[in-house]
């Protein structure tokens, strides 16, 4: 499989979000498996070919290196995590990205690196570009150009049972917890906060900025926060890896934002025409609903690579 120049190890408490899954899934050509999720390394784009009007769009320099570096913080299940061999990339965004190389006819290799330095590192070059669940933003826009691949959405979730009762306009003066570097961090709390608590002469929601999604829940589960507010299909997965531990609140709350997740590259970048036409030819393709039905997330599904 693709080489990864970094790893991450999972927090301790949450081994079982990676340990535990259930079997059975479509894979590549049809075929039915009895593989754990969590242990199925099969290439999604074996077999699949160049796409000729993406290739020739392909810088020449691009073409030369016959190779492009994607960054993913391989800590999200089921979009972005390492199988059981904690080596291979799997999920939704590796998927993803081994599809949009193969449409372009170059190997793929990835760097597994915190959520929060994969801009810094697109923009000074170490990476051609990112798909890891990341949505545009404002700030985002202004050193990236961004291409839509996903639907996404954010969740809150809170000890099962939900024992404080809450709901999606209840959390002020709660301790809710972020990852660092996310959008629920940089915008959605806020905004969330604002309109539901500080607006109305209510406390606001207090931020527990965290590395990742593991340490979130492990905090939730030690009772060291109230909830966590994170990718809603993240969330449903970790509620189904590990049950009677949280319950994840519907419906998803409301950021009143496009919610389209975006893969990203340097902005300007000469790559991006080629990019997007890669990305129009997955999400046209039979292996981009494959993908998405194994991972639970059929209903993500869009029909544009509209570049933001």
């Amino acid at each position: 499989m693709k080489s990864i120049t970094k790893i991450h190890a999972a927090a301790a408490g949450l081994a079982v979000l990676l340990a535990v899954t259930a079997c059975g899934g479509a894979v590549a050509g049809g075929q039915q498996t009895e593989i754990p999720k969590t242990q199925n390394t099969r290439d999604i784009s074996e077999g699949v070919q160049a796409d000729p009007a993406a290739v020739a769009l392909l810088p020449g320099s691009y073409k030369a290196k016959g190779e492009l570096t994607v960054a993913m913080d391989l800590s999200s299940p089921p979009m972005t995590f390492l199988a059981e061999d904690n080596v291979t990339p799997i999920g939704v965004n590796p998927d993803l990205a081994r599809l949009v190389a193969k449409k372009l006819g170059l190997k793929l290799k990835f760097v597994n690196t915190a959520f929060d330095t994969i801009i810094p590192g697109i923009d000074g070059g170490r990476y051609d570009f990112t798909a890891t669940t990341m949505s545009a933003t404002e700030e985002r826009l202004k050193v990236l150009d961004m291409i839509n691949y996903l639907k996404g959405g954010s969740a809150v979730a809170v000890p099962d049972g939900n024992p404080q009762n809450l709901s999606n306009d209840s959390l002020c003066g709660k301790n809710i917890a972020v990852t660092k570097g996310s959008t629920q961090q940089l915008k959605h709390l806020p905004n969330v906060s604002e309109w539901t608590c500080t607006s109305q002469g209510k406390p606001a929601i207090n931020a527990v900025t965290l590395p990742n999604v593991q340490e979130a829940l492990t905090q939730l589960d030690s009772k060291r926060v109230d909830g966590v507010f994170y990718d809603a299909s993240g969330l449903a997965w970790a509620q189904a890896q590990q049950p009677g531990h949280f319950t994840v609140l519907t419906p998803r709350i409301d950021t009143r934002t496009n919610t389209n997740v975006a893969m990203g590259l340097k902005k300007g970048s000469p790559l991006t025409p080629a990019l997007q036409k890669a990305i129009q030819s997955v999400l046209d393709s039979p292996e981009y609903k494959e993908s998405l039905e194994y991972w639970g997330l059929g209903e993500s599904a869009i029909t544009d690579a509209t570049i933001r």
